[in-house]
């Protein structure tokens, strides 16, 4: 379960935690658990931090899960309208992309200004 969590959810790095690419070496911030959680900054050569990144690459075959349960992709509509009856939550209201208010009038309506 442990190796399967680390590839259903998430990259092996988002491009915002990379820093630098400079003179054959890599620096990007990562997280360290031991100590608080405190982000900390690693160099590594691109040799090294290429090796790293592909061990996260999925084996031929295999397919990154995005939901599973009741958000799979397979009758995910009559699952959520299942869970919205034991809930007691009434249906959503069908949006109407012709009426919908384009993001600088949602701005606007929020914040008073254009």
């Amino acid at each position: 379960l442990d190796y399967v969590g680390r590839y259903t959810h998430r990259v092996a790095i988002s491009n915002n935690r990379l820093i630098d690419i400079e003179d054959g070496a890599v620096r990007f911030r990562w997280k360290d658990y031991r100590h608080g959680d405190r982000q900390k900054v690693m160099t590594v050569s691109a040799d090294e931090f290429m090796r790293r990144f592909l061990l996260h690459v999925l084996p031929e075959g295999f397919h990154r899960i995005r939901y599973y349960g009741f958000l799979g992709n397979r009758h995910r509509a009559q699952k959520l309208a299942r869970c919205r009856g034991l809930l007691g939550m009434p249906a959503p209201e069908p949006s109407n992309s012709r009426s919908a208010k384009d993001y600088r009038d949602r701005y606007e309506d929020l914040t008073g200004h254009s």
